[in-house]
């Protein structure tokens, strides 16, 4: 199953330690701040994907499952429009 890194902003403090592991799926902004790019994590880069969330001092990167949309199918789903008149 397809895994995603998700970073808490809030907690990040900028140490820059994921950026080290990850280099290709992790830069830094201006300020030290990672910028992780979208999209599930390559099979390849999954060990050091999960390095680089252990890695973090504060525990603001984490590896999760990619959430998955759930199929629809006919409009909106299969519900159907209320029915009015007579």
């Amino acid at each position: 199953m397809a895994q995603v890194l998700r970073l808490d902003p809030i907690r990040c403090d900028g140490y820059g330690v994921c950026a080290v592991h990850l280099p290709e799926r992790i830069t830094l902004d201006e300020w030290g701040y990672p910028v992780i790019e979208p999209g599930p994590v390559p099979e390849r880069l999954l060990s050091r994907a999960r390095r680089a969330a252990d890695a973090c001092p504060v525990l603001a990167l984490s590896l999760r499952q990619a959430a998955v949309a759930p199929a629809t199918t006919g409009s909106r789903a299969g519900i159907r429009p209320a029915r009015t008149g007579a």
